[in-house]
């Protein structure tokens, strides 16, 4: 059975474009996909309006709207309200890893002694058929524990006896799945990931005593979280649920959610254990927000840390608001990769994730992420060190004051010909691999996933698109871009594997050149996957 005779069998308003794909049979069941038309066809349409509600938005703001705390929604902030009870195993995250639903990557992240691992189908994944639909059968093993994995040599990988909590991050809303239409329109790819781990899932999980619990990505209001209540309730209702089955966090990455926490949580109160600072896409979103504004152009992302007065008041504010509702602050992620070759430099990373684990817990986060196996001890020691307890929801941060002006003031820095190489390096290495099915990428000892390329590229255009200046005086015009993608592409062509770098570099270019900011480098490259 192919995916379309499930759809002939069906007489299904669902078409499958691209059917052939390893397990697709036993995923794109006949129930499974009559749960996800009843998704799209009840929510698809509200996707659609709150996607416009976004462009209106972005442009009110290129138009000088300005970004504030809304007024209609005071009440709200002010009021005396919690989130729910958060289940016991849930309950202390002090160090969780993400990664792509690739199947060994599922295995050894469960097995890394981390506290949770979040599976992810958004940017660390490349979203072709294949890795979308055997994400799906990895996530279904693993969760029956009959998850298994040989490599070329023989090697095999298995789940440990205790194993990290899982959770699940679908793609986010702005994001298509065109192997499934609806009534001839790409489904939202967050109902596809969603909806269809759910039906294989939520009961088995709750039957061995965990439950359906997933990450929510680049909401930009409490409209569209409001969405996801309504989504989760309805879900819950189809399979027979108890309410409140489902859980989740939100990763606050964009700039308008940053305004909007307070009314997030309210929306989800029901569902909801807390919010993570993303901060990659957050500064992403910072860049697309201001895309218009020459006095919001950032310097060299090398120097946007998150010791930057910005981000600072915005990790803070996280940690205030969550912990007066009760739910858990989440801290961002360490992107090193170990460097087994170079014990120096190694040593630097390691410092580097210290120091920035450090300022999490110091600050009162209640957990942090790291990329890679090899950084679970490190953060572990520096959260067991210094944080009593499982958790520090007791840190109300009450001495945190945060206003409009904290949260949009511009940091200081400099732009270089090394910092404008590397993101141009970054971006074509990163999006070649992401051309060729590959979400995650390690390029110079850091992982690089769709956030730091989409800072990359943004920052080429913002940069070029306002007329800066490299800190040697040359201004940044397209014949230096061009110049210099020219030699960046020599340089990865020479040094690296097998991959379309010249068709990311002109995508690259395109996108840097282009009148207006793209709005997600992934979505123009969505037909371009191989």
């Amino acid at each position: 059975m192919d995916g379309a005779d499930v759809v002939d069998d069906l007489a299904s308003p669902i078409h499958i474009t691209h059917p052939k794909a390893d397990g697709v049979d036993t995923i794109l069941t006949p129930a499974a996909l009559e749960f996800v038309a009843d998704l799209a066809e009840r929510f698809g349409p509200r996707v659609a309006e709150l996607l416009a509600r976004r462009a209106e938005r972005r442009q009110a703001i290129a138009d000088g709207a300005a970004l504030d705390f809304l007024p209609e929604t005071r009440d709200i902030r002010a009021g005396d309200w919690r989130v729910g009870e958060i289940p016991d195993e849930l309950r202390d995250r002090r160090v969780e890893i993400t990664g792509p639903v690739e199947r060994k990557m599922i295995i050894n992240a469960l097995n890394s002694g981390a506290c949770v691992f979040m599976a992810d189908f958004e940017d660390s994944l490349a979203p072709t058929w294949e890795n979308v639909v055997a994400g799906q059968v990895n996530l279904r093993d693993a969760v029956r524990r009959t998850i298994e994995f040989v490599n070329a040599d023989g090697k095999q990988y298995r789940l440990n006896d205790k194993t990290a909590v899982l959770m699940v991050r679908p793609r986010g809303w702005h994001l298509p799945e065109k192997h499934l239409l609806f009534e001839g329109q790409p489904i939202p790819a967050a109902l596809v990931d969603f909806g269809l781990f759910f039906h294989h899932n939520a009961r088995e999980l709750l039957r061995r005593g965990s439950g359906p619990y997933l990450y929510l990505p680049k909401m930009e209001s409490h409209l569209e979280a409001r969405l996801w209540r309504d989504v989760f309730e309805h879900a819950e209702r189809q399979l027979g649920l108890k309410h409140g089955s489902i859980r989740a966090t939100v990763l606050i990455e964009t700039l308008p959610a940053a305004f909007e926490m307070d009314e997030i949580l309210y929306e989800l109160r029901d569902y909801i254990v807390g919010l993570n600072c993303g901060r990659w896409d957050y500064i992403f979103s910072y860049i697309k927000t201001f895309r218009h504004r020459a006095d919001h152009v950032l310097p060299d992302r090398g120097a946007v840390t998150m010791t930057t007065h910005f981000l600072r008041s915005y990790s803070q504010l996280l940690i205030k608001t969550c912990h007066r509702r009760g739910a858990f602050a989440m801290g961002g992620m360490a992107a090193q990769v170990p460097i087994k070759n170079d014990e120096a430099a190694n040593r630097d990373a390691l410092d580097k994730v210290r120091a920035d684990k450090l300022r999490e817990v110091g600050d009162g986060h209640d957990g942090t992420w790291v990329a890679h196996p090899g950084l679970v001890p490190v953060a572990m020691e520096v959260f067991n060190e210094h944080m009593e307890g499982s958790n520090q929801l007791g840190r109300l941060r009450e001495d945190v004051e945060v206003g409009a002006a904290d949260l949009l003031r511009v940091p200081e820095g400099a732009i270089t010909e090394a910092g404008m190489r590397n993101n141009i390096s970054v971006a074509i290495q990163y999006l070649a691999a992401w051309l060729a099915g590959s979400g995650c990428v390690p390029i110079n000892h850091l992982m690089e996933d769709a956030a730091t390329a989409e800072i990359a590229r943004t920052q080429l255009w913002q940069w070029l698109r306002h007329g800066a200046t490299l800190d040697d005086g040359r201004p940044i015009t397209e014949s230096l871009l061009q110049d210099m993608q020219d030699a960046e592409l020599i340089a990865v062509e020479n040094g690296g594997p097998r991959l379309p770098y010249t068709e990311a570099a002109q995508m690259l270019y395109e996108a840097t050149t282009a009148r207006d900011c793209v709005e997600f480098l992934t979505f123009a490259a969505y037909d371009h996957l191989r």
